[in-house]
């Protein structure tokens, strides 16, 4: 609405203040004087109700009063015809009684001079005559009393009988008065019909008793004919104005008598007056008059009462000119205190205006001092605290943008950095992935968190690859262990092979022993001693089996190690990728960083539109260059903050990505390091079992010493035996083949554990081929003289041991053939005995590495 108001105005009334507060001043004055006038005609049409409202109870007033003087006269009249005097019929005493009622009624001295009778007869109404009058007309004829023509017959015939008759105002033409106005009053004397009483008032005396007599307002009655009955100028030179016509307002004196007594009428007549009225002996004046009009009541007549609107409205009219002269007043005096305040206040926005327009042409040093306290004032100091908040916003702008440069930069360069230490990281990585466990970090950066990650991943190679090569050496260790185990094994099945076929060769000899027993008696000492020597060979066997089993219980125990390294390097991996999700949620929080500037920026971009709109509405077209301008450089700033933390922002979901790659192949790794745990878990159960074989073995071999212990004590019982020898040798014989078969068994146990033996070295193998992907730097004879199970540098190699077992058997076997034919019988016995241990024992040894090397070849 105010937008199409505004387009009506003129383009130069709007630019101008000055003009503006004119027309307002203008506007102001005439609803000032509209107001004015409205109200001056709304009192004055007021006022002039109320005037009408007075005069028309003045009249109502006057009405009243003619009707309180014609009721007064009717009681006169009844009065004396009710009197006794004048009911006794005698004229001689009614004549003075006639006469002295004239006299009181006008002569009294409180009495107006309406009560003035003009004259009181005494008639005869049958004869129509007066028989007594005030007035000399006493013996006369009725008709000489000059009544109305149609008043007549009230006096001839039919007088009133209860109520007084009031006659027609006329005129009395006797000599001696000249045209009275008069009104006659009549009434029958009471008890006789056919007298009356005849009083007549002179009309013209009642003009003294109007409230307008002497005044400007003109009172007048007229009767049923409009014509003047009564008047307040006592009709003029010789009655001149009685009876006249009143001429003019008859529609009023009809509404009158038609709202009866009780509702008096105004009115405003705006032509000049006419008939009666306009007669030179009132003086009204010829304008426009006010007239009350009220009925007499119980009569027809109507008093009227006149009065010119110059005095009637007088009031009213001086309502209406002091009206005119305050509402100019009042105009005059807006008018020049708004010239002075527009004038002055115009002057100051002119001034204020031209400070403005410095300001928008980008002088920002623009003095806007002043002295005014008022609005202007406050309005000055507005605009010097608007210059001074912009030239600080301008400067915090532009330092802003600086800074804003300046966090780019340093974002664009961390990034940079922070993209080459991913790179470096990830080729890193993939080295340490295809198994270049050497591969490190350089923890070096300018971010804490990727130098963080650069330090814990080197830690982890680090342990990853000491891990790695100690498997390395112990998997080296196993296979040599193995492939002397497979050897030794090889040497004992040899070994038992040349037994078993010494055996055979006893066998075959045991008929020579018969033959030797001589010999083996004398021998017997000897035996004896080698018989120590085989059971102290055995005892180095059993303290060789010992140290196998403790071997394999180091091996697992440093498998169990490793397996505890690999969790610990599995441990550190989900450290690495904590680490990596760490460095997630920071570029998370940097990418809620860059939401919070893009907010800003667009932000930014709002204030600076809004700028542009604030310079859009200027009144001038140049006024907002510099809202503009300033403008402009806060949006391209906020276009570039945008478009860096948009850069920032592309930047982090690449380093995002290339943190997600690193984490997932940090979890492939830990994956691998879980599935080589397990590979080493497994070489220790295998390391436990083969542990377990050789206790086993242990506890063979010591029941092998215990038993050569035993022959060699029954040794000693041989020479006691000697002579049960012969008897025994066939039993010897039959009893040596067993041993041989034993001894086959035995072969072939030693034959399974080669087997276990040989899987053992390949399942080392293929560790050490699983483990030759990783590259590592670690000096391996450093680091396996930590390996446990090495603790054969005192006892010797298990060849040798081996081969000195072998020696010694090879003696023993050698041992009969060197006896005499006679010690055949001897030599059985102990063989019987011996044979018996070993088959039991050799059975069960076999058994047990049978179950050990199919265990073996399963896993």
């Amino acid at each position: 609405m105010l937008g199409k108001v505004r387009q009506l105005v003129p383009r130069i009334v709007r630019r101008s203040y000055a003009a503006k507060f004119g027309i307002t001043l203008l506007i102001l004055g005439l609803l000032v004087g509209g107001i004015g006038i409205t109200a001056t005609q709304a009192i004055e049409s007021g006022v002039a109700e109320n005037t009408n409202d007075d005069y028309a109870t003045m009249a109502g007033q006057e009405a009243s009063a003619v009707e309180s003087w014609n009721d007064k006269q009717r009681l006169v009249a009844g009065m004396m015809s009710e009197s006794g005097v004048v009911q006794s019929g005698n004229t001689t005493q009614i004549g003075p009684y006639l006469n002295q009622w004239q006299s009181q009624l006008n002569g009294r001295s409180d009495g107006p001079r309406g009560d003035y009778a003009y004259a009181i007869h005494y008639v005869d109404v049958e004869e129509g005559m007066v028989l007594n009058s005030t007035a000399g007309y006493a013996g006369e004829s009725v008709s000489a009393l000059a009544l109305p023509e149609d008043d007549r017959a009230v006096l001839t015939g039919d007088p009133p009988t209860e109520e007084t008759y009031t006659t027609s105002p006329y005129k009395i033409g006797a000599e001696d008065v000249s045209g009275t106005p008069a009104v006659s009053y009549v009434r029958q004397v009471a008890g006789d019909p056919s007298h009356a009483i005849l009083y007549t008032a002179d009309l013209s005396s009642y003009s003294a008793n109007f409230q307008s007599a002497g005044s400007t307002t003109t009172t007048m009655v007229v009767d049923e004919n409009d014509r003047v009955v009564f008047d307040d100028s006592y009709f003029g030179a010789e009655n001149q104005l009685f009876l006249e016509p009143y001429d003019g307002n008859g529609d009023l004196t009809a509404a009158a008598r038609a709202a009866g007594s009780g509702d008096p009428q105004a009115q405003r007549i705006d032509a000049n007056p006419q008939g009666a009225l306009a007669n030179g002996v009132y003086g009204f004046p010829a304008e426009s008059y006010v007239v009350g009009a009220a009925q007499v009541e119980g009569t027809d007549w109507v008093v009227l009462v006149h009065e010119p609107v110059s005095q009637a409205y007088g009031f009213v009219n001086a309502v209406s000119t002091y009206g005119v002269w305050i509402t100019g007043a009042v105009v005059l005096l807006i008018g020049l205190v708004g010239a002075v305040l527009g004038r002055n206040t115009a002057v100051a926005i002119d001034r204020l205006t031209s400070k403005t327009e410095e300001m928008e042409d980008g002088n920002l040093d623009v003095d806007f001092e002043t002295h005014r306290i008022d609005s202007i004032g406050r309005l000055y100091d507005g605009f010097a605290n608007m210059r001074d908040a912009l030239r600080e916003q301008i400067r915090e702008a532009q330092g802003a943008r600086r800074e804003a440069e300046t966090a780019r930069e340093e974002t664009e360069r961390m990034n940079e950095h922070l993209e080459t230490k991913a790179e470096e990281y990830q080729q890193v990585m993939k080295s340490a992935a295809a198994g270049d466990l050497t591969a490190r970090m350089d923890p070096e950066s300018d971010n804490e968190s990727m130098a963080q990650i650069g330090r814990t991943f080197n830690d982890m190679l680090a342990e990853l690859e000491a891990t790695t090569d100690r498997l390395k050496a112990f998997a080296g260790e196993v296979a040599t262990a193995s492939e002397q185990v497979t050897a030794s094994s090889e040497e004992v099945r040899s070994a038992s092979e040349q037994v078993s076929e010494s055996i055979q060769e006893i066998s075959d000899g045991a008929e020579r022993q018969n033959e030797s027993l001589q010999a083996v008696s004398q021998e017997m000492d000897g035996l004896s001693t080698t018989t120590e020597q085989i059971a102290a060979s055995s005892n180095e066997v059993a303290d060789l089996a010992a140290r196998t089993a403790q071997t394999g219980q180091e091996g697992r125990e440093a498998a169990q190690q490793a397996i505890e390294g690999m969790n610990s390097i599995e441990a550190e991996s989900e450290d690495a990728v904590a680490e990596i999700e760490q460095l997630q949620e920071e570029v998370a929080q940097i990418d809620e960083l860059l939401e919070f500037i893009t907010e800003v920026a667009e932000q930014t971009n709002m204030l600076a539109l809004n700028a542009n709109i604030e310079a859009s509405r200027s009144d001038s077209g140049e006024s907002g260059e510099g809202f503009a301008v300033v403008a402009e450089e806060v949006k391209e700033l906020a276009a570039d903050t945008k478009d860096a933390a948009e850069d920032i922002e592309d930047r982090l979901d690449r380093i995002k990505s290339q943190t997600d790659t690193t984490a997932e192949e940090v979890r492939r790794t830990s994956s691998e390091i879980t599935e080589h745990t397990d590979s080493v878990r497994e070489a220790a159960d295998a390391l436990e079992e083969i542990a377990g074989y050789a206790q086993e073995t242990n506890d063979g071999v010591q029941e092998i010493s215990a038993a050569t212990e035993q022959q060699a004590a029954s040794t000693q019982e041989v020479v006691a035996m000697v002579d049960e020898a012969a008897t025994i040798s066939e039993e010897t014989t039959a009893e040596a083949e067993n041993v041989a078969a034993a001894a086959e068994e035995q072969t072939t146990a030693m034959t399974e554990v080669s087997g276990s033996a040989a899987s053992l070295s390949q399942q080392a193998a293929q560790l050490s081929e699983a483990l030759d992907r990783f590259d590592t730097d670690v000096d391996a004879g450093a680091d396996r003289s930590a390996l446990p199970g090495d603790g054969r540098s005192d006892s010797g190699t298990p060849e040798e041991e081996l081969d000195a077992l072998t020696d010694e058997a090879t003696r023993d076997q050698e041992i009969p053939d060197e006896a005499s034919p006679d010690g055949d019988e001897t030599a059985s016995a102990p063989a019987d005995v011996e044979s018996e241990r070993s088959d039991d024992d050799q059975s069960e040894d076999a058994f047990t590495f049978g179950s050990a090397a199919s265990e073996s070849e399963e896993k």
